[in-house]
């Protein structure tokens, strides 16, 4: 199958099937297991259920994957811009492989969520995360769906900068990492286009 005819295989019910996968987070050494990378986790941790294989795309701005989820085929992506920039990424994948918004997952840490929470959602506001602000503005819209991550908050806004920059503790990072699993469990669905099972499945555990 060709990269385009990838995005042209028919949905399931309800939703547009799930083609494209991005992790958010910031590429390098100094980042690689802070908060701001969870998103980075469930991308990685899906290639290697796979056996997808990374390989660096100058015109994503990134790093891409091919795999086969659930009999489906699908990209994943790792944005190489820094979080504040992720949105060049996501909309020149997008744009290349012909997908509307409503056919990619975006996976995002998420202050508002408690770490080992996970949640999914279809559009929204940014709430001030860089990287979902730059989406919406490189794809002009907000109808993509999302994955957020649940990291926790620090209790005051002053501290949200060296906090989500920071490595969580151990158990901390042990409860994120049990929640990308979780939602790795319901990609079936999302595949099929079935983001109501996906959402149950996912919220009720």
């Amino acid at each position: 199958m060709s990269l385009r005819g990838v995005a042209a295989m028919a949905a399931g019910p309800g939703e547009p099937a799930l083609r494209l996968i991005v992790g958010l987070g910031n590429p390098g050494a100094r980042y690689e297991g802070t908060r701001h990378n969870a998103g980075f986790w469930f991308v990685e941790a899906l290639a290697r259920q796979v056996g997808a294989l990374w390989r660096r795309e100058a015109r994503f701005h990134g790093e891409v994957a091919r795999a086969q989820v659930a009999g489906r085929d699908c990209w994943l992506l790792r944005p190489l811009t820094y979080m504040n920039r992720s949105g060049l990424a996501v909309a020149a994948a997008a744009r290349y492989w012909r997908l509307p918004p409503e056919a990619v997952l975006v996976v995002h840490d998420e202050l508002d969520l408690p770490p080992g929470v996970a949640r999914l959602k279809r559009g929204g506001g940014h709430a001030g995360h860089n990287g979902l602000r730059s989406i919406q503005q490189e794809l002009g819209e907000a109808g993509f769906l999302r994955l957020r991550l649940g990291i926790g908050h620090p209790g005051s806004r002053e501290l949200v900068t060296p906090y989500v920059l920071g490595r969580p503790p151990a158990e901390e990072e042990s409860q994120i990492r049990e929640a990308v699993a979780r939602a790795l469990e319901v990609l079936p669905e999302l595949m099929a286009g079935d983001l109501q099972r996906a959402m149950h499945r996912l919220h009720t555990r």
